[in-house]
């Protein structure tokens, strides 16, 4: 039987009702600058999860204080934390989803404004912090930037601490899916592109040394997640910055035969965000499918793959699996105007049979 969009998807011993995963998408929603999770985001997630998606996933959840965007962003680096997601992932799974969770740290581009305040850089005196990177240079702001320490070695052994530590407070918080942010111009990225790391030590320089660190916390995330629960590694396919040495789509490739190695399931291709000089696509972020698509299919391992950026109909989502093109339809967006848009998309396809509202909303479809 051919697979389509509402074809379950095994990885391990998980199974996925369905091939439409909600993407990670901040809220910048923490009331207390906190990191704790609110009812916004109870209700932001859960409703997702009633509208049918087989794969709810967190917005990016900072491992450490230092890793959040903006003080407002989730986090996961207490008991408190993981006490307040608790809840939120029992309702994803009572609605049939599978609730995931993506474990990041912003790198360079932490200490930041929400948004719609402008993403302006925060100092110390307006509630910033000093932000980590691979290397001395700071993210090109207009504005004065963030203080910044290039980490030593002392700071990356730290850091997949607290990579360990999250995964042990997300799985104890119910989650089945844990995605290790690798992608957007943080923290990992970072690391994995000659664009923003010129370290001459064993994480700089070579593919091999450059890679040094995603390898370590996909490792350690693995080491922590239950064998039949599945890892996810989320990376941007290229840097979109052709004028220079950079992050490719071959790089990427390669990345995901080595991380399949060490246990991932599946990379979820997203591209960019390192760089403002960056390149895009004149097609806009539906561009980067084909990433995700040359990684499917140049990739010896076979591991599975997600594509994100652009899918907005039933049609398009469905074409993905149908086609080979991708193992997941990671859409965020049009979840944003549409939370049920699962739902949705099994009436346009003749597939209602496949999937169903909850009871209480039946009589609506």
């Amino acid at each position: 039987m051919q697979e389509d969009l509402f074809s379950p998807l095994a990885l391990r011993e998980t199974e996925l009702p369905n091939r439409v995963m909600v993407s990670p998408m901040c809220q910048y929603s923490c009331e207390n600058r906190d990191g704790i999770a609110t009812e916004w985001h109870r209700v932001h997630l859960g409703s997702r999860a009633v509208g049918g998606a087989g794969v709810v996933m967190s917005e990016a959840t900072a491992v450490s204080p230092e890793g959040r965007i903006t003080p407002e962003d989730l986090g996961i680096w207490s008991d408190e934390h993981a006490d307040a997601l608790a809840p939120i992932a029992e309702f994803v799974r009572q609605q049939g989803s599978v609730p995931a969770i993506q474990l990041a740290h912003a790198g360079r581009k932490a200490s930041k404004t929400r948004p719609w305040e402008g993403s302006e850089p925060l100092s110390p005196e307006e509630g910033g912090w000093e932000v980590l990177a691979p290397s001395d240079e700071p993210w090109p702001y207009d504005d004065e930037p963030p203080q910044q320490r290039a980490m030593d070695q002392g700071d990356i052994e730290e850091f997949v601490e607290d990579y360990r530590r999250a995964a042990e407070r997300a799985l104890d918080a119910g989650f089945e899916i844990a995605e290790v942010h690798a992608a957007h111009g943080y923290l990992l990225h970072e690391f994995l592109s000659p664009v923003t790391n010129d370290r001459d030590d064993e994480y700089g320089g070579s593919f091999e040394n450059r890679t040094r660190l995603v390898r370590q916390v996909t490792e350690t995330v693995r080491d922590v997640w239950p064998d039949e629960k599945p890892v996810f590694v989320r990376i941007s396919g290229t840097d979109w910055l052709p004028d220079r040495e950079s992050w490719t789509i071959e790089g990427s490739i390669e990345l995901a035969d080595d991380l399949h190695e060490l246990g991932a399931d599946l990379i979820d291709v997203s591209s960019g965000g390192l760089h403002p000089d960056q390149q895009l696509p004149e097609e806009g972020s539906s561009g980067q499918l084909p990433l995700a698509e040359r990684v499917r299919e140049e990739s010896e391992s076979g591991i599975a793959v997600g594509a994100v950026g652009g899918i907005t109909d039933a049609e398009g989502a469905d074409e993905l699996i149908r086609n080979g093109k991708a193992d997941l339809a990671i859409i965020g967006r049009k979840h944003l105007r549409d939370p049920y848009f699962t739902l949705h998309a099994a009436r346009e396809l003749d597939t209602e049979d496949r999937v169903a509202p909850p009871t209480q909303y039946q009589r609506g479809f």
